[in-house]
C-alpha cells in the first residue's frame, strides 16, 4: 500500500491530513493545462479538474504512459524494427523486456481513492460534492488501506441534494428536490464472486447513463490492470428521472456496487444485501463445489428480489420472483435492456427502501462523524440551536429569533435613501427630521433583547477552536436546512398552484374580484416564503445588525458582554472559507458599518492584505454562481431561479508562489444576484437592478458580465446606466473593468461568426457614452474611458455547462476548459492591476455607496438615451406649463382692472376656463405633435399619458388659484369700503373729544365736570357710531369691541390726558407698549423677556387718528420721554437698558421710534410667509419682525398700526 502512496508523493499525508484549503488556493499549477502530467502531479490535477466540475479528471494521461506507448525510432533499417515488432507478436521477448512492458501506471481509480485517504473531512466533504456533480459514484464503504477497518464516511454525503422529477398516473408531475442521507429510495445491489469476463461496473453505468461512466470501469480511458485501493470499496450512484416518457426508471432509484470479489469482503456484502430492495450477482461458471455456491443458495431461498447474471447461458428466465440472465454471447445493450426490465419488475413487487443514514446503524464500521470528535461536539452544538427553533412556526421564526433584522432594518435603510435624497425645499430640516427618525429606530432597534439563540450561537462561536467552529458552522447550516425544507416545499407547491390559478384567469380576460383576490393570496404566499426562508446569512446578518444597533447608540446590550467582539467571529468566518453577505438583498442595503468593522477585524488578522476583487453580474438564472463555483472551487448557492439574494463576497488565497507574479495576496470574490428578476417585478425593478449593477462594477477590479447566449441587448441598457452613475459620482475614485462571458453558446466559431455583432455592440456603447459625457459635462468619448474594456479581447465565449438534460447529465468539459482559461486570463488581468490594500477596499465601499445613496435620477431609466429623451420632455413640459401661466396671468390683469374700476362683482371657474381654452388647446396640440412626431417617439409613448394628466392638472390648479385670488381681491375692496367708512367716524370721534377737551383744559382739574361732559359727549356721538354696521375680519376689529364700556374708559382716558396737556406721541405711544405688554408678550411688565398671557386669536389693527400723531406736534425736544415711565431723559436709549433691561436693539429702536413720532411701518410679528403672487404687480415688502431678528414666535399674530 506504500507503494502507491510513495508514486503519488503523498506518503504520510493520511496521517497529515490535506485540508480543503490547500487546495482551493490559486497555485501556478491550477492555472496550467498539459496534456500528460508525471505522476508526482496525478493528485494535484486530479483535484483541480475535479474542482472544476470536469469528469474527465479521472481520465488523466501521464506522461510514463505517453513514453510506453510511444514506438522507439531508430535510424537503423525498417526490416530491423518490424522484426522487434514481430517478435512482440510471437512472444519472442525476453523475461525483462515483459517486466519492463508489463509496467502499469497509476489506476485513475487510485488517484481518487488515495486523495480521499489523505484529505481531511472538509477536503473529502468538498472533492464527493464535486464527485456528484460530476455524476460520478460516490465511496460508500471504504476499507482503510492500511487496518482494513470499514469507514462509512455519511459526513461527505451532508451536503449533496438531489432532485428528480415524477410522473403520477393523472399525469401530474411533483419535483422532489431533498438533500439525499434523507432521500427514501428503493436500492439495487450489484456484486460478482469469482473473476468474470464482463464488466459490471460498465454494466450498472450503461442502466443509469448510456453516455457517461458513472462507475468507472475496465474500458474506460486510463485504466490499468492493477488497482491497490479499490479492492473491498462499496460505491453509490442515483439515477433521477425527469418524468420523461423514456426515463429508464419511474422512480428515483440507488445503485450500489462492490469492487472485488464479493467472497473476500463478507462485512459489505452482508450489511448491502440485507439492505437492498433488489440483488443483482454476476457469476462465472460455477459448480456445486464452489465455495461461493452456498452463499448464492441462500440468497435464491430468500424472499428479497434476486437477479443472477451468468456468463455460461444466453436465455434470460424467471422462476419465482428469481431472475437468471445469460450473457454468453450476448452485446452489452440487450442484457442492459433485459436488465432494466428485470429490475422494474422486482422493483414493482418489492416495498423496502434505502435509507442512507441507517448504514450507520450496522455493527463493526466506523462511522466519520461518530469518530471525528470535533464534528461529534460541532454536531451536538448546532442540535441544541435546532431545537430551540422547533418551539415556533417557520414563518414567525425570523420575527422571534432575528428582530433586529425585520421592519425596523428595512424602515432605516428607506430613511437613509431618503436621507440622501431629500426633496421640498425645507431641505436642512428635512434632512434634520430624517436622522431624528433613524436614531429613533436605531434606538428601538437595540431595546429589542437578544434571542436565545442568537446568545447561544455567539456563545459556542467564542468557546470553540477553528477546526470545531467550522464543523459547529457545517452542521448548523445542514440542519437549518433539514429543518425548513420540507415547510418551503410545500409553500412552493402552493405558490406554484395558485400562480397556476392566476395565470388560467389571466388567460380567459377575466376581471371580476375573484382575480383580485387570487392575486392577494398570491402575494401572501410569496411573503410566506420569503418569511420562512432561514439560513446562515441570515443569522450574520441578525449578528450584524446588532452590531449597528450597539455602534451607532454607543452602548452594550444587556445581554451581551462586548459588541466590539462580533466582528472578529466574521472575519474568521471569512478566513476560514465561509462567504459573508455584503449588501443585503431584501433591504437592498449595504451595512457600512458593520461590513466596515469585519474589514478592520481582517486587517488586524492578517495584515493589510493586498486583494483583488472580482465581481460577477448578469441576468437571473445565467450561471453566475455556477462559473464561479467551478472556477475557485466555491460552493456559492446555486439553482435554477433566484438564489442569491443581494451580494455575498469571498476570499481565495493566493500561494505564495503566485504573490509575485499576480501582486495580490487573495482575490475577493463577489457573487451576485440575478437581475431583471420576476420575483422583483412591482417593486421597482428596474431601478433596483440599476443601482445594484453600478455597485457591484464599481466595487471591482474587473467584472464579469455574464450573458445566457449571445444577445446583449439587457446588459447593454443596464452598462449604460452604470456609465451614466459613474459620470456623476465624480467624488468616488473608480477604475473599473469588465469581461463579457457569453455562456451556452455552442458553435466553436462564434468569435468569428460574431465579429460584427461585437462591432456594433461597441458602436453603441461608444454612443451612449457620448451622450451621457455631454448630459453630464463630462469629456469622455468612448466606453472604454470609464470602463476599461476591449471588445478583441474581453469577450468569452463559453460552451454549454450540461453535456446532455439534467438531472442525469454531466457538466461538459469543454465549459470547464473555458474556465481554465478565463482563470489564466483574470490571473494576466489581476498581474497588471492597480494594487488594493483592505483598508483600501474598505474605504472603497464606504465611498461608493455613499455615492450611490446620493444618486437617484439615473437609475429609473433603462438606458442613457431615455435619459437624454426624458430631459428633453422636461424642457419641452416648462415651456407648456409656461405658456399656460402666462396666459392666466394676463387673464389676471384684465380682471384686476375691472375689479379696481368695480366692472366686476365675481369670478367664476368656467369663465377662467373659457379665458384659457384657446391656449390650452394649443398646449394640448403642441403635446400631441411632440409625442407623436419626435424623433424618439417609440420611447416618449411610456409617458404620454402621466404628462398628459399632469398638465391637465397644472390647468386645473392655475384654474382654482386664480379664482380663489380674484375672489379674495374682490372681497377685500368690500371691507376697504366699509373699513374707510369706519375709519371716518373714529377720526370724527377723535377730533370732537379733542376738541372738547382744549375747551375744558382750564378745568382739568375738576374730575366731575369732565366726566359729566365726556358722557353727554359721548351719548350724543353714540348714535352716529352704533349705526355702522359690526364688521369682523382680518384687518377690522369688531364695533362692539370698540363701543363697549371698556373702550368709553379708555377713550375718556385719552381725553383726560388731553385736557392735561399731555401730547399726542406720549399719548399713543404708551397705549402700543400697554398692548404689546398685555397681548404680544413683546415686553413683560419688568421688560426682562416675553411674557406668557394669551395672545390675541386673531389679527387686529389698533387705528389711531392721523391728526393727533404726527411730527409737527413734536417740537424739538432736548430730552425724550420713557414710554415706560412717562419719565424725561436725555439718554433714553441708555436708560431703557440699564433700568427697564431692554437689550434687544430692535425693541429700543422700536420704542425710541414711537416716542419721537417717526413715521412707523406697519409691524408684522412673526406672519407666516405668503406664497410668490403670479401678478406682474410687485409684491409689498414684509414688515420686519418685533421680537429680534429672524426669530418666530410660533403663537403670535399680526399687528397694525394705523394713523
Amino acid at each position: 500500500m506504500n507503494n502507491i502512496f510513495h508514486k503519488l508523493h503523498v506518503e504520510g499525508k493520511h496521517l497529515n491530513k490535506l485540508g480543503a484549503a490547500d487546495v482551493l488556493q490559486i497555485t501556478e499549477h491550477s492555472l496550467q493545462y498539459h496534456e500528460f502530467y508525471s505522476e508526482e502531479e496525478l493528485i494535484q490535477t486530479f483535484i483541480q479538474k475535479l474542482l472544476m466540475m470536469n469528469y474527465r479528471a479521472r481520465y488523466i494521461k501521464t506522461k510514463e504512459t505517453n513514453k510506453q506507448d510511444q514506438t522507439q525510432q531508430t535510424d537503423n533499417d525498417f526490416s530491423e524494427e518490424e522484426n522487434d515488432i514481430f517478435d512482440d507478436v510471437f512472444g519472442n521477448l525476453s523475461p525483462s523486456d515483459k517486466a519492463s512492458s508489463q509496467s502499469d501506471p497509476v489506476h485513475p481509480m487510485d488517484v481518487q481513492m488515495a486523495v480521499f485517504h489523505c484529505a481531511d473531512g472538509f477536503l473529502k466533504q468538498l472533492m464527493v460534492t464535486k464527485l456528484s456533480q460530476c455524476q460520478y459514484a460516490l465511496p460508500l464503504l471504504v476499507p482503510d488501506p492500511f487496518t482494513r477497518q470499514i469507514e462509512f464516511p455519511l459526513w461527505t454525503f451532508r451536503q449533496i441534494n438531489k432532485s428528480w422529477k415524477m410522473r403520477y398516473t393523472d399525469n401530474e408531475i411533483i419535483s422532489q428536490p431533498q438533500p439525499i442521507y434523507k432521500a427514501e429510495t428503493p436500492m439495487v445491489f450489484f456484486f460478482r464472486f469469482g473473476s468474470v469476463s464482463s464488466s459490471k461496473s460498465q454494466l450498472m453505468s450503461s442502466l443509469i447513463n448510456e453516455k457517461h461512466n458513472t462507475f468507472f470501469h475496465r474500458n474506460c480511458p486510463g485504466s490499468s490492470r492493477t488497482r491497490e485501493l479499490m479492492d473491498g470499496v462499496v460505491e453509490i450512484a442515483w439515477f433521477c428521472p425527469s418524468a420523461s416518457y423514456d426515463d429508464k426508471f419511474t422512480d428515483c432509484v440507488a445503485f450500489c456496487n462492490l469492487h472485488g470479489d464479493a467472497g473476500d469482503h463478507e462485512k459489505q456484502l452482508q450489511i448491502l444485501t440485507e439492505m437492498a430492495s433488489v440483488n443483482v450477482v454476476l457469476l462465472p461458471r460455477l459448480d456445486r463445489n464452489d465455495k461461493h455456491a452456498a452463499k448464492i443458495q441462500i440468497l435464491s431461498k430468500n424472499r428479497k428480489p434476486l437477479i443472477l447474471l451468468t456468463e455460461d447461458e444466453s436465455a434470460v428466465t424467471k422462476k419465482k420472483g428469481k431472475f437468471k440472465i445469460g450473457l454468453k454471447d450476448r452485446n452489452q445493450s440487450d442484457v442492459s435492456e433485459d436488465l432494466r426490465r428485470a429490475i422494474n419488475e422486482c422493483l414493482s413487487e418489492s416495498s423496502s427502501t434505502f435509507r442512507l443514514e441507517d448504514v450507520s446503524k450496522h455493527s463493526d464500521i466506523r462511522v466519520d462523524e461518530e469518530d471525528d470528535g470535533d464534528c461529534r461536539r460541532g454536531r451536538e452544538a448546532a442540535h441544541q440551536l435546532i431545537s430551540l427553533l422547533k418551539t415556533k412556526e417557520l414563518r414567525k421564526i425570523k420575527e422571534s429569533f432575528l428582530p433586529h433584522q425585520g421592519k425596523l432594518w428595512h424602515q432605516w435603510s428607506q430613511k437613509n435613501k431618503e436621507l440622501h435624497r431629500p426633496q421640498g425645499d425645507k431641505i436642512e430640516m428635512e434632512i434634520s427630521r430624517k436622522k431624528k427618525q433613524m436614531n429613533k429606530i436605531r434606538k428601538q432597534q437595540h431595546e429589542f433583547d437578544i434571542s436565545d439563540f442568537i446568545k447561544c450561537l455567539i456563545e459556542q462561536m467564542c468557546s470553540y477552536d477553528k477546526l470545531e467552529k467550522m464543523f459547529f458552522l457545517k452542521w448548523l447550516r445542514f440542519l437549518l436546512d433539514e429543518h425548513t425544507s420540507a415547510d418551503l416545499t410545500a409553500l412552493q407547491h402552493k405558490y406554484h398552484e395558485k400562480w397556476s390559478t392566476v395565470l388560467q384567469l389571466k388567460e380567459n380576460h377575466d376581471k371580476s374580484e375573484q382575480l383580485e383576490t387570487e392575486q392577494t393570496e398570491l402575494e401572501t404566499i410569496s411573503e410566506e416564503l420569503q418569511a420562512a426562508t432561514f439560513g446562515l446569512e441570515h443569522i450574520m446578518r441578525e449578528i450584524g445588525q446588532i452590531y449597528e444597533s450597539c455602534s451607532s447608540v454607543k452602548k452594550n446590550k444587556k445581554d451581551l458582554k462586548d459588541f466590539s467582539s462580533l466582528p472578529s467571529l466574521a472575519a474568521e468566518m471569512m478566513i476560514s472559507g465561509s462567504p459573508l453577505e455584503l449588501m443585503d438583498g431584501d433591504a437592498a442595503h449595504v451595512p457600512v458599518i458593520w461590513i466596515s468593522a469585519v474589514l478592520d477585524q481582517l486587517v488586524q488578522k492578517l495584515g493589510d492584505q493586498r486583494v483583488f476583487v472580482l465581481s460577477v453580474l448578469g441576468l437571473q438564472s445565467s450561471g453566475k454562481s455556477t462559473m464561479l463555483n467551478a472556477m475557485f472551487g466555491l460552493q456559492f448557492a446555486v439553482s435554477a431561479g433566484r438564489c442569491t439574494r443581494g451580494a455575498f463576497m469571498q476570499l481565495v488565497r493566493v500561494s505564495d508562489e503566485m504573490k509575485t507574479q499576480m501582486n495580490f495576496d487573495y482575490i475577493l470574490v463577489v457573487d451576485t444576484e440575478g437581475l431583471r428578476s420576476l420575483e422583483l417585478a412591482g417593486r421597482s425593478t428596474r431601478h433596483h437592478d440599476n443601482e445594484f449593477a453600478t455597485f457591484v462594477i464599481g466595487l471591482a477590479n474587473l467584472t464579469l458580465i455574464n450573458i445566457f447566449g449571445e444577445n446583449t441587448a439587457e446588459m447593454q441598457d443596464i452598462l449604460q446606466i452604470v456609465v451614466q452613475a459613474f459620470m456623476r459620482m465624480k467624488k468616488v475614485r473608480l477604475n473599473p473593468s469588465c469581461v463579457f462571458v457569453h455562456q451556452n453558446v455552442s458553435d466553436v466559431a462564434a468569435r468569428e461568426k460574431t465579429m460584427e455583432a461585437r462591432r456594433q455592440l461597441l458602436e453603441k456603447l461608444d454612443e451612449m457614452t457620448k451622450l451621457a459625457a455631454k448630459e453630464e459635462g463630462c469629456d469622455a468619448e468612448r466606453f472604454s474611458d470609464v470602463i476599461k474594456f476591449d471588445v478583441q479581447n474581453d469577450v468569452k465565449y463559453f460552451s454549454q455547462l450540461w453535456e446532455g438534460n439534467p438531472p442525469m447529465a454531466p457538466p461538459n468539459p469543454n465549459y470547464c476548459e473555458n474556465i481554465q482559461e478565463l482563470k489564466k486570463f483574470i490571473k494576466s488581468h489581476a498581474s497588471k492591476s492597480q494594487r488594493m490594500l483592505l483598508k483600501d477596499f474598505k474605504i472603497h465601499i464606504k465611498d461608493l455607496w455613499e455615492g450611490l445613496l446620493n444618486e437617484q435620477f439615473v437609475f429609473s431609466f433603462r438606458n442613457s438615451l431615455e435619459i437624454s429623451v426624458y430631459r428633453k420632455l422636461e424642457n419641452e413640459y416648462s415651456k407648456w406649463s409656461w405658456s399656460l401661466q402666462n396666459a392666466m396671468l394676463k387673464i389676471e390683469n384684465k380682471i384686476h382692472n375691472k375689479i379696481e374700476n368695480e366692472a366686476i362683482h365675481e369670478v367664476e371657474e368656467t369663465d377662467l376656463q373659457r379665458k384659457l381654452k384657446k391656449t390650452s388647446e394649443e398646449v394640448e396640440e403642441s403635446m400631441s405633435e411632440f409625442f407623436e412626431k419626435d424623433t424618439y417617439a417609440e420611447i416618449l409613448i411610456q409617458w404620454k399619458t402621466p404628462f398628459e394628466t399632469k398638465i391637465k392638472e397644472l390647468e386645473k390648479n392655475i384654474v382654482r388659484e386664480t379664482k380663489k385670488k380674484m375672489n379674495e381681491i374682490l372681497h377685500q375692496q368690500v371691507l376697504k369700503k366699509k373699513h374707510d367708512q369706519m375709519t371716518h367716524h373714529e377720526n370724527t370721534l377723535f377730533e370732537k373729544s379733542k376738541e372738547l377737551a382744549l375747551k375744558l383744559k382750564d378745568r382739568a382739574n375738576d374730575e366731575e365736570t369732565l366726566k359729566k361732559e365726556f358722557d353727554l359727549f359721548w351719548k350724543m356721538n353714540m348714535k352716529i357710531l352704533s349705526d355702522t354696521p359690526a364688521i369682523r375680519d382680518i384687518d377690522i376689529m369688531n364695533m362692539k369691541e370698540i363701543l363697549s364700556d371698556k373702550k368709553k374708559d379708555e377713550y375718556y382716558s385719552i381725553f383726560q390726558k388731553y385736557c392735561h396737556g399731555a401730547t399726542s406721541a406720549a399719548i399713543f405711544g404708551k397705549c402700543r407698549v400697554t398692548y404689546l405688554k398685555l397681548n404680544q408678550g413683546f415686553l413683560s411688565p419688568q421688560c426682562e423677556g416675553p411674557s406668557h398671557s394669551t395672545p390675541v386669536p386673531y389679527p387686529v389693527t389698533i387705528r389711531l387718528p392721523v391728526f393727533t400723531f404726527c411730527n409737527k406736534s413734536l417740537p424739538n425736544m432736548p430730552v425724550e420721554t420713557c414710554l415706560l415711565c412717562l419719565r424725561m431723559y436725555t439718554r433714553l436709549s441708555q436708560h431703557l437698558v440699564i433700568i427697564h433691561k431692554v437689550e434687544n436693539k430692535e425693541k429700543r429702536k422700536l420704542l425710541l421710534a414711537i416716542e419721537t413720532g417717526r413715521n412707523v411701518s406697519p409691524l408684522l410679528i412673526s406672519s407666516p410667509k405668503k406664497p410668490e403672487a403670479r401678478s406682474s404687480r410687485p409684491a409689498p415688502r414684509s414688515p420686519p419682525p418685533l421680537s429680534g431678528r429672524g426669530k418666530k414666535k410660533p403663537s403670535s399674530i399680526p399687528i397694525t398700526w394705523q394713523f
